[in-house]
């Protein structure tokens, strides 16, 4: 039976297992505090008072035996408005889950998807500078290359406003601007008309010196202030919107040159009241782009009538940190099996080799053999 359409099975997860120690061992090095949260919520509290955001309205709808209305979480922030609640600030938190969208699927676009969220509720820009630092330092870690651009929403408003933009427009205005990286420049103009708003497009052509004439540019060259004390290259780019309507602030977008969608984004928002800022990385989608290697070595014991002797090999190995997995069988059938799963190396314990104390370990990729000592085989394992 297939899998729901959006949805998949994944036969080897070893890789997405990598980069997510990656990912979680950089923000526990921040001291950001791992959370959990429930997958289902009130229908209500998932909406919150974004109703009218693309991603809120894509939620998956539930109902209870209780008739009660509730939906599965499509990100982590809205669930920030409890954990945050009487904390001393800044209160820092990390989330790594599974999240949900019942939305149109497509390349590299799932129903459900693994989300690594790291957040600052108390935040300035400061922190913003900090979160850009974690950003770098995992994409570095996972070798991808990238690009982080970031802009302003306040900024972004401020040039509305300077170009006579009713205030009801604005954010249809700034969901058509988000759109620049979708549409080609001219349908985007397009859309704009009925808003008698064309013309921003040519404000965004301009050189960022331009932008100096805006109060709220400060708070672009602050946070390029803080990331170059930070060692993190940062490019403004006026004309990134972000559509979600809750960013207040500074908002981020993470590109690749291997990839057509962002592959990590985040910003500047209020949680109850408090200025905040997170990112969120899309696990999936580094899976796709990061090359680092997942093959872990690992040992196959292969007992041939020797179990007591395998067994002690086997623990002796794993106490030294490399993965073992024991074989009861004949040698044919027991490589076939590490062919299968990809084991890297294995090892023969028949009664020759204990009367001898001498083992014939493998290199399975290479074929190639070598005589050791039961002393010698964990030295010899952690030298390849």
């Amino acid at each position: 039976m297939e899998a729901v359409k959006g949805f998949k099975d994944v036969a080897d997860a070893s890789k997405k297992i990598i980069i997510r120690n990656i990912i979680e061992d950089t923000f526990r090095n921040y001291n950001y505090n791992p959370v959990e949260t429930p997958l289902i919520e009130t229908e209500e509290f998932v909406k919150g008072e974004n109703e009218n955001d693309e991603a809120v309205s894509n939620i998956f709808k539930l109902k209870d035996r209780g008739k009660r209305d509730l939906a599965l979480r499509y990100e982590f922030t809205f669930q920030l408005k409890r954990l945050a609640k009487n904390k001393k600030l800044p209160y820092k938190r990390y989330q790594i889950g599974e999240v949900f969208r019942d939305e149109p699927i497509g390349p590299n676009r799932w129903r459900q998807f693994t989300q690594c969220d790291v957040d600052v509720v108390g935040s300035s820009i400061k922190d913003e500078a900090e979160i850009l630092k974690i950003t770098s330092e995992i994409l570095k870690n996972l070798k991808i290359d990238f690009v982080i651009n970031f802009n302003n929403r306040k900024l972004l408003n401020e040039i509305l406003a300077d170009c006579n933009i009713k205030d009801k427009n604005r954010s249809d205005i700034i969901r058509e601007i988000d759109k620049l990286d979708k549409l080609s420049e001219k349908e985007v103009m397009e859309n704009l008309k009925k808003f008698n708003a064309e013309k921003i497009l040519l404000i965004f052509k301009k050189p960022e010196k331009y932008f100096e004439r805006y109060s709220y540019y400060n708070e672009i060259n602050e946070l390029k202030k803080f990331c170059m004390l930070l060692g993190v290259k940062i490019n403004f780019q006026p004309f990134l919107a972000r559509g979600l309507s809750y960013y207040n602030g500074s908002i981020f977008e993470i590109k690749s040159s291997k990839l057509e969608q962002t592959i990590t984004a985040g910003g500047s928002y209020l949680v109850n009241g408090i200025q905040s800022t997170g990112i969120s990385f899309g696990l999936d989608r580094l899976e796709l782009l990061t090359s680092i290697n997942k093959n872990k070595k690992k040992l196959l014991v292969i007992s041939l009538n020797q179990d007591k002797k395998a067994i002690a090999i086997a623990d002796t190995v794993r106490k030294n940190g490399i993965a073992c997995s024991l074989f009861y069988g004949k040698p044919g059938k027991a490589l076939d099996y590490a062919n299968s799963y990809k084991i890297n190396y294995v090892v023969f314990v028949g009664e020759n080799e204990v009367k001898k104390k001498k083992f014939t370990l493998k290199d399975m990729n290479s074929g190639k053999e070598w005589q050791v000592v039961e002393q010698e085989l964990v030295k010899k394992l952690l030298k390849l």
